[in-house]
């Protein structure tokens, strides 16, 4: 290529126009590649070095739109099922690298953390998209595919408070995917109980506590995953978290003891008529008892609850034989809380209504004849409840028809 005035004349072809050196290539010659620029930008032949130069150095508009799209064009995004595994990979190194260096492992958490945030979405949509069905199985299908739970739950501790709320989220919403009308997340839990251990016992940690306790309460829904619980050791140790001093902690472990003492019925029926003795002392002592308000309250609804249900008929009858049961209830009918004294209520009036109560059952409402009397007179709720009224005049009917009875 000749050098004109000391500069290298560039020689292309745009399209049909096609420049060379002067008497350096003869016409038939191609040379170059073809691009297709509009004839009023086209080099010509004759153009001067300086023009040409200037045109190869400043790219056509026409180049510089096609980069930029290029660069805003983001790459497809993987499957349900790859995210998932990509989840799981991060999990790992997040659990067995501790002494990678801060910026490199900073970087992974800030991976995983956009990970399971999209693994969210996919699960509960967002504001332009609503969950595609199919999505969510192949996604429930992966994460119970290998132990990603147990990673998502052994992991969360080492999460920021964002990203363990997203967890949280995530676990929570695939106790409930079925796949092929399954729920395998219950198989999954079947045979891997000791994740269930590790959740009861977040409630030692004061950090993981709510997390743990969000994901429990939907594992239990299963009713395989809330009979385990039932049976383990870890029931003893949630009538003492529901009285830890921190007020969110224990108003969460209570709504998880409320949630296996009334979900799967026929199993809380098995449950407590197998383990009635030691767990009513509990309940009592700790619970009904409690010095706490909050807790007295919570107890004595619970116990309304459980009694009244059908299925406990005749846990129900066990509890309204005793006269420290009775005792107790008296005490809470006293209480200067109308909210305790209506739900005292509606388990005293069982005591009254039973037509074969003991002994001494009897000899108890006839000595407090007069009182239960004077107190029933100016019992009533905020609102007018027909109801109550009706259940109030009959236990009313019952407590002065009783007659002493002889012991035999």
């Amino acid at each position: 290529m000749k050098q004109a005035g000391g500069v290298v004349v560039a020689a292309e072809l745009l399209c049909d126009h096609t420049i060379f050196s002067e008497g350096e290539v003869p016409k038939s010659a191609t040379i170059g590649l073809c691009a297709s620029t509009p004839k009023s930008q086209s080099l010509v032949r004759g153009a001067s070095p300086q023009l040409a130069i200037q045109r190869l150095a400043s790219p056509e508009k026409g180049d510089v739109e096609n980069k930029s799209v290029k660069a805003i064009v983001k790459p497809k995004p993987g499957t349900p099922a790859d995210l998932v595994r990509q989840a799981h990979d991060l999990l790992i190194y997040v659990d067995q690298n501790n002494d990678t260096r801060a910026t490199k492992r900073e970087e992974k958490m800030l991976e995983l953390g956009k990970v399971i945030r999209e693994l969210k979405v996919i699960l509960y949509g967002n504001s332009e998209a609503e969950p595609v069905s199919e999505a969510c199985a192949q996604l429930t299908r992966e994460f119970f595919k290998e132990n990603t739970m147990r990673l998502f739950i052994i992991c969360l501790p080492k999460l920021n408070l964002e990203t363990r709320k997203d967890a949280t989220q995530v676990i929570a919403n695939l106790q409930r995917q079925p796949v092929n009308s399954r729920l395998i997340a219950c198989d999954y839990l079947e045979v891997n109980t000791d994740l269930m251990d590790i959740l009861v016992n977040g409630y030692e940690e004061p950090d993981m506590a709510l997390h743990y306790g969000a994901m429990l309460r939907e594992c239990i829904r299963h009713q395989s995953v809330a009979r385990y619980v039932l049976e383990s050791k870890h029931m003893k140790k949630l009538f003492d978290y529901i009285q830890l001093p921190n007020f969110d902690i224990a108003a969460d472990a209570a709504a998880t003891f409320k949630e296996l003492l009334t979900r799967h019925k026929t199993t809380v029926a098995e449950f407590l008529s197998k383990n009635y003795d030691w767990f009513f002392a509990e309940y009592n002592s700790k619970l009904l008892e409690s010095p706490n308000y909050i807790t007295r309250r919570q107890a004595i609804k619970l116990l309304g609850d459980m009694l009244l249900d059908r299925s406990n008929s005749a846990v129900m009858t066990r509890y309204v034989s005793s006269r420290d049961n009775l005792r107790i209830l008296m005490n809470l009918l006293r209480e200067s809380s109308k909210t305790i004294q209506i739900e005292a209520f509606h388990v005293f009036k069982l005591f009254a209504a039973n037509q074969h109560k003991p002994l001494d059952i009897v000899n108890i409402l006839i000595a407090n004849r007069s009182k239960l009397l004077r107190l029933f007179a100016d019992f009533k709720t905020d609102k007018e409840d027909e109801q109550f009224e009706a259940d109030k005049a009959q236990v009313v009917k019952e407590i002065a028809a009783l007659e002493p009875k002889d012991h035999p």
